[in-house]
């Protein structure tokens, strides 16, 4: 909770400090990077709305609990985040066909260095408390990550305007803030499309990914190894910060421990083998002697 209102703060001071900046600057880059951020803000809270819903937990009307707000919300950001990209693109596009645009390269080039240090510093900071495994502050982490890196990308382009500016090359310089628009704004693109894809997945509940697959598939294995089951099969999706598990052990003729009290061992060790995983998690055991009720590839 406190990293989303940390992220929300910060984009707060960043898109004043662009928006301002820009428009005295004359940059349409600047402005596009204060308008992305403002639209941060905005689904930030959003943000923040779905991580207060999701602590209140499971109660009648959701038995299973509400992390299914978390990707609700990212995709949500995600889509709105891809709308600026686009809009943003297409008016560059139009502004090179109007002989690009005049700016003050040196005042753009020093946001350029401000913009960069602000992002790193937020950037790790949220990719600190992202080890908690909240689906929201990943998000963050990542839209964060993405505005570090390209506020690189920008000081390289505004470094090239000064450059061409101090050769006398003016004409060339106009058209430099408007590339840079559309360079940044598609890279930027990249960004919400793989949040939607990941925050969608998990809508749809598909298969967890596959590192935490792996992780879970190698616990499965081993208790059935330990306990001498003739069968296992694990089927696990994440859901915001929730890992949704179902593990079923098929009993054979020689499998040594048939009682509850075993049965009860091997949920406590696959409780314990599961706090390495870093999730919230909601595990489902099932045994049986016969194979066909956990058929699940039919």
């Amino acid at each position: 909770m406190r990293a989303l209102a940390f992220s929300l703060w910060a984009s707060v001071v960043f898109v004043v400090m662009a928006l301002v900046w820009g428009l005295a600057a004359g940059s349409q880059m600047i402005v596009f990077d204060g308008l992305y951020s403002l639209v941060s803000v905005g689904l930030s809270a959003i943000s923040v709305a779905a991580h207060r819903i999701v602590a209140k937990g499971p109660d009648a009307s959701y038995p299973w609990g509400r992390e299914t707000w978390e990707p609700v919300a990212i995709v949500v950001k995600a889509t709105a985040l891809g709308g600026l990209c686009v809009y943003g693109s297409v008016n560059a596009v139009r502004e090179i066909l109007h002989g690009g645009r005049a700016v003050s390269a040196v005042s753009a080039l020093v946001y350029a260095i401000t913009a960069s240090l602000l992002s790193v510093v937020v950037a790790l900071v949220l990719l600190r408390a992202s080890r908690s495994g909240s689906g929201l502050v990943r998000a963050e982490a990542a839209e964060w990550a993405g505005d570090a890196a390209l506020s690189l990308v920008t000081l390289a382009g505004f470094a090239v305007a000064v450059a061409l500016v101090r050769a006398g090359n003016e004409v060339a310089a106009r058209y430099v803030d408007p590339a840079l628009v559309i360079i940044v704004s598609m890279i930027y693109l990249w960004i919400p499309v793989r949040l939607f894809r990941g925050a969608f997945r998990e809508i749809l509940t598909m298969a967890a990914p596959a590192p935490v697959l792996s992780q879970v598939q190698r616990i499965c294995e081993d208790i059935r190894a330990e306990y001498g089951f003739d069968e296992s099969l694990v089927r696990a999706g994440t859901v915001g910060s929730r890992l949704d598990l179902e593990f079923a052990f098929v009993l054979g003729p020689d499998t040594p421990h048939r009682d509850v009290g075993s049965f009860d061992a091997v949920r406590a060790e696959i409780q314990r083998s599961l706090t390495a995983v870093g999730y919230h998690h909601s595990t489902s055991v099932v045994f049986t002697a016969q194979r066909r009720w956990v058929q699940w590839d039919n």
